[in-house]
């Protein structure tokens, strides 16, 4: 098979584009060690295609979800019972607004085709809403038109309506990640920028154990330390930090967050209904709703496929634990800590490859509606490490 994906060389140092910007905050130091120094090349017609899909696979899957959920469904997807009431009444309550996801897709011969949805807690978020950009910049190929990066100002949008459809909460959100994590904070940082142009009145990033939440009194709802003895209440929550990880690690506080988004004392997102999205059991159900569609691939719960496919745990992250399978013989792989849970068989997709047989793997980040296109490459599965290469319209 010949090589699909087509590279242009990207000369020159975002360092400096982005500290003329003032966007120093965007580019960690990680970010130049797997930012790649070239471009895919992707022709409009190919943007397009990739942008239609996620539009539509977003509504198949609210389409997909019956009213009112059942508790199968939610015992099939694999969701801790604890959040079962949060997802109900986020789905039920359109004032629980989806900021964004990100479609991981594969172009393969018969177009693209649905690998999985971060509907939750996707990341790269600066890489490729500032970096990618800065990349073509510094390479004097910077001109708007030649890159699908629409991300920032789509976050700026959802964060808008957002406050919008919640005027009672106090206009201020603070965002909190996992403890310790430079990349979970630098995601936090775009969007803290993103609601700033938005409206919001008062941001502030800080790691999740740095919260104290109170469920009774007046002094209800969710608070942080923004100085030395300054605590300040927050009407809005975003949570770097995934739903399913909370509810398995912090059970109180999970519970505490259900209580206060009840009363109305406060409000999160990703809305915990995300999670119907998130767990890869979805793209079993999908294919039993949308049988033999276009931008799916076959998938099945908790029984192997015969032929090649791939093997993934319902709530995995950062493609730990994805098997690939012949047959329902799995390959070697290194194992990760999703090892213990149930599994969903998809479809092997063949991804685009380069001249130096590295894979190629498209994200497309949804804020609403489809609005930004990356890429991320490796000589096997693509994970959480893998080289992030930017896009340029040809």
């Amino acid at each position: 098979m010949s090589p699909t994906i087509r590279l242009q060389p990207l000369s020159g140092d975002v360092a400096p584009v982005l500290h003329k910007l003032g966007w120093e905050w965007a580019m960690e130091n990680a970010c130049q060690n797997y930012v790649a120094r070239e471009a895919v090349q992707l022709s409009e017609q190919q943007a397009d295609e990739l942008l239609q899909a996620a539009d539509t696979i977003y509504d198949l899957l609210v389409q997909s979800i019956p009213d009112p959920i059942p508790d199968a469904l939610l015992k099939l997807l694999a969701l801790p019972e604890n959040l079962w009431p949060a997802i109900r009444h986020s789905w039920n309550d359109d004032r629980h607004w989806h900021l964004y996801g990100r479609f991981d897709i594969a172009q393969t011969p018969d177009g693209p085709k649905l690998l999985e949805f971060n509907a939750d807690t996707a990341t790269s978020i600066p890489e490729t809403a500032v970096v990618q950009w800065a990349s073509l910049i510094a390479a004097g190929l910077g001109q708007e038109n030649r890159q699908v990066n629409g991300l920032f100002e789509g976050l700026q949008a959802q964060l808008g309506h957002w406050l919008e459809l919640n005027q009672d909460l106090e206009p201020t959100l603070v965002l909190a990640h996992l403890p310790g994590s430079a990349e979970d904070e630098a995601n936090c940082t775009v969007l803290a920028e993103a609601a700033l142009a938005a409206g919001f009145q008062q941001t502030y990033i800080c790691p999740i154990d740095a919260l104290q939440v109170a469920t009774e009194g007046e002094e209800r709802g969710i608070w942080a330390e923004t100085a030395p003895d300054q605590w300040q209440r927050f009407g809005f929550l975003f949570k770097l930090v995934p739903w399913e990880l909370l509810a398995e690690e912090e059970p109180e506080l999970t519970a505490d967050l259900t209580q206060l988004l009840l009363s109305r004392d406060a409000i999160i997102a990703n809305p915990a209904y995300t999670m119907l999205f998130q767990s890869k059991a979805i793209l079993a159900w999908l294919w039993k709703c949308y049988p033999d569609h276009p931008l799916l691939l076959e998938a099945r719960l908790g029984e192997p496929l015969m032929g090649h496919s791939v093997q993934k745990p319902l709530l995995g992250r950062e493609g730990q634990d994805v098997l690939e399978m012949q047959n329902g013989i799995a390959l070697p792989a290194q194992s990760g800590d999703f090892a213990d849970q149930l599994p969903v068989y998809q479809r092997y997709a063949q991804l685009p490859f380069d001249n130096h047989k590295q894979f190629y793997q498209a994200g497309v980040f949804w804020t609403g509606s489809a609005s930004a296109i990356s890429y991320r490459r490796a000589l096997g599965f693509i994970n959480n490490l893998s080289e992030f290469v930017p896009h340029i319209l040809i």
